[in-house]
């Protein structure tokens, strides 16, 4: 297969991930191109990268619009876009139209993420190359009959999916039959506004699992490696707050079995890039795969921190047709890491998004503590976009070091301007069934009513400090008394 070198890429998104794209191309000494909306006119990436270009017109549909975007690249000279997560990432459309234009898509092929991103035809490949799934529907559902005759065969409980979508919209819990009407059309509601399509599929809910996915990487001639899993158990409304990187309760015979799903899975598939099997695994470990995202994860950092992989480099090598420089036997991994969303709500206000202005950002530092950041202080969080503010990630050779490194960052992280969900994050590192790994999916709904959510102003008490040296000082300078100051 004949190499392509990839010299100037396109970054088509926004944020933190816009900064982590634009450090990994500066370290493969690879030109980036930043894009932005009207209302990024701040960001930070704008600066960072090597050149900038805007999207003119409505902010929301800036980063959705693949023309625009595929004629900027041509414009600007870019030979790849790299998409980063959210927005076009998984667009099957996409990925298609820059082939059409002779850009490189660094991420997977078209029909691979077309496949991925239709719930129910994921489903039916991962069960022909036997992979365990979840009993439920095989084919979209959109009429409330249709949907209840599968519920019943199915048994209750079920959970109701978005077809064409994830991240948790779309998605509804029916415990009993006579709930399932309304939350039936609350479900088709919400995957019409977010993802175009009302279709959904039903399936088997499993109680309390643990949320474990598997995170691998493949070339273009048929080598396939895993990073090792993580677990995202601790999750608020199917969104996931916490990632971990190894999981820290899992038998040495369960990893290595969702090694092996994962990896014979995407070999068999023809699977080129970075891409995440998303596992659920009941009380008894029974293994269920739930969906495949065929781009970068938001929380990736962990499993670099672990594995001394940068994913992002080897995406881009990926794309050029490099082989993969390692084995899977030549991998190492070591310790803990925890990842931390740091979001800006309210926790005391039902985790209602706060927009507006920092007035102070103090992030964290020390030895095994990563920000993966796109905001500083100034800088105005915008409505039009997510409330992510960015990423706390540490590391620690042990469980009990990065629980302590966790606590520690935690308390010396300080932004004021906007409600941040930092004291949730606080209050779970200190808590016992956190400490001690006892955890799964219905730990926040469990956690949260005993949860002191209230901002603990550190940097208060630190100015409290300040003002008293400053008064010591004084009064030695005052007195009479020989001493320097």
């Amino acid at each position: 297969m004949k190499r392509r070198e990839i010299k100037k890429i396109l970054i088509a998104n926004r944020g933190e991930i816009a900064m982590r794209i634009i450090r990994a191309c500066k370290e493969l000494g690879k030109k980036s191109v930043a894009i932005f909306s009207e209302v990024d006119i701040d960001g930070v990436w704008i600066r960072k990268a090597d050149e900038c270009y805007p999207i003119l017109g409505d902010p929301i549909q800036a980063y959705l619009d693949a023309e625009k975007i595929i004629s900027l690249a041509k414009k600007s000279g870019c030979d790849a876009i790299h998409p980063g997560y959210g927005f076009l990432s998984e667009s099957a459309e996409f990925a298609q139209m820059c082939e059409e234009n002779g850009i490189i898509f660094i991420g997977p092929k078209p029909e691979h993420i077309a496949l991925f991103g239709d719930k129910t035809a994921s489903k039916k490949a991962m069960k022909e190359v036997g992979v365990p799934v979840i009993e439920g529907t095989e084919e979209p559902i959109n009429s409330l009959e249709e949907g209840l005759k599968a519920a019943k065969e199915i048994g209750f409980p079920v959970i109701i999916k978005a077809a064409f979508g994830g991240g948790g919209r779309g998605m509804r819990i029916v415990l009993e039959e006579k709930d399932f009407k309304e939350l039936f059309e609350s479900a088709v509601n919400e995957a019409k506004k977010f993802f175009g399509k009302g279709d959904v599929f039903i399936e088997k809910y499993v109680n309390n699992p643990r949320h474990i996915e598997i995170q691998i990487i493949a070339d273009k001639y048929g080598n396939v490696v895993h990073l090792r899993e993580r677990d995202c158990s601790i999750q608020r409304r199917h969104q996931k707050v916490i990632e971990i990187a190894p999981s820290p309760r899992l038998s040495d015979e369960v990893r290595r079995e969702l090694y092996r799903i994962a990896t014979k899975a995407m070999f068999r598939l023809g699977y080129e890039s970075v891409g995440t099997m998303e596992f659920l695994l009941d009380d008894k470990d029974n293994i269920y795969f739930i969906e495949m995202n065929t781009r970068v994860q938001v929380e990736h950092p962990v499993t670099e921190m672990i594995s001394g992989i940068d994913i992002i480099q080897r995406m881009i090598e990926i794309a050029e047709g490099d082989k993969l420089i390692f084995l899977q036997e030549e991998l190492n991994f070591r310790g803990y890491s925890i990842e931390f969303r740091i979001n800006a709500e309210d926790p005391n206000n039902g985790f209602f998004p706060s927009f507006g202005k920092i007035k102070k950002f103090l992030a964290p530092g020390g030895p095994g503590v990563r920000m993966d950041i796109g905001v500083y202080t100034g800088y105005t969080i915008n409505p039009c976009y997510d409330s992510m503010i960015g990423k706390l990630i540490v590391w620690a050779l042990d469980w009990k070091g990065a629980v302590n490194k966790a606590r520690r960052a935690l308390d010396e992280f300080y932004i004021e301007g906007v409600k941040t969900n930092i004291p949730l994050h606080r209050e779970i590192v200190r808590d016992k069934d956190f400490i001690a790994r006892r955890f799964d999916t219905s730990y926040l709904n469990n956690k949260l009513e005993t949860f002191n959510l209230q901002a603990v102003n550190c940097l208060l008490e630190e100015e409290k400090k300040i003002d008293e040296i400053t008064k010591m000082i004084e009064k030695i300078k005052s007195s009479k008394l020989n001493v320097r100051v």
